[in-house]
């Protein structure tokens, strides 16, 4: 039977995940596309409202639904607010929501699916029981309830958004926890009374990671989308704090008087959001998952 050698295109170099992610990114354009862009979200949530060319709440009834132009890139709405520096502050507003409220998922759903696939038994039936309760509901609808419970306020939509994450984190960690418990240095570890904390820090985690920061990328994703929703039925920042979806929904009454841009400029930063953060993730997965990579 002949032998065949493994391609050394495949063959990603040793040195830790970062070392893998800059050779695959190499080779990968998606992963370049999805991170530059991704990057320049981050820039302008970060820095946007520092350049941009007007304030963005400023009432300047001279300069009212103005096209898009040389002095107004994105016009103006019908209190003459410019739409393009709207659309740089409703940048930080989307990416905080979606990163804190990405963070609170992960931070309770990996915790959960821990305790869950590690410790087994009532732990795990209670636990599942739990997340199988949250999934009942789509995550859009039970966003908005928990929303409009708690009031329509963007800490309320970060902890609502965030709750609505945590069953995709923890079916994916206690699935992935299952796979590794049963491995042989699990056991040894056991064997030899190392503590159970120290086993999930030391062991386990490591071995889940690369599914978590894909689901965390495509978590974000749907965050954004999320809380444009939520800001399109008011229940997100209050006016006159600018946000894509609340600005969307402001504007939509002005599209049949053919004055698209105020929809234009805050509709086409979500698509770039989600489209970007999806991106990335794809590119991750299929860099940070061996088995994608060897089939590649």
């Amino acid at each position: 039977m002949t032998v065949l050698a493994p391609s050394p295109v495949l063959a990603a170099p040793r040195g830790g995940r970062l070392a893998a992610l800059r050779w695959f990114a190499a080779r990968n354009p998606r992963m370049l596309v999805g991170g530059a862009l991704v990057a320049v979200l981050l820039f302008v949530a970060l820095f946007g409202p520092l350049v941009a060319p007007y304030d963005p709440i400023k009432v300047d009834v001279s300069q009212t639904l103005i096209p898009p132009g040389a002095r107004h890139w994105l016009g103006t709405d019908d209190l003459g607010r410019d739409v393009f520096s709207r659309v740089l502050w409703g940048a930080r507003v989307s990416l905080s929501v979606g990163l804190i409220s990405v963070t609170i998922g992960f931070l309770l759903g990996v915790s959960i699916g821990l305790l869950a696939g590690y410790l087994g038994g009532t732990v795990d039936l209670i636990a599942m029981r739990g997340i199988d309760a949250l999934l009942a509901f789509p995550a859009l609808v039970l966003a908005i309830a928990i929303t409009a419970a708690l009031g329509p306020q963007i800490q309320n939509a970060m902890i609502a958004i965030g709750i609505v994450a945590v069953p995709g984190y923890a079916r994916l960690t206690r699935g992935q926890v299952l796979s590794v418990r049963a491995r042989e240095y699990i056991t040894a570890a056991r064997t030899i009374g190392v503590t159970p904390f120290w086993i999930v820090a030391r062991h386990v985690f490591p071995n889940v990671v690369n599914a978590l920061i894909v689901q965390a990328t495509l978590a974000t994703a749907f965050a954004i989308l999320a809380e444009a929703a939520l800001s399109f039925l008011g229940l997100g920042p209050q006016p006159p704090y600018p946000s894509w979806g609340q600005d969307i929904n402001y504007s939509q009454r002005y599209l049949a008087n053919l004055q698209w841009w105020m929809s234009a400029g805050p509709g086409i930063a979500i698509f770039v959001a989600v489209f970007a953060f999806n991106f990335l993730g794809d590119a991750l997965r299929d860099a940070l998952d061996p088995r994608l990579r060897r089939a590649g």
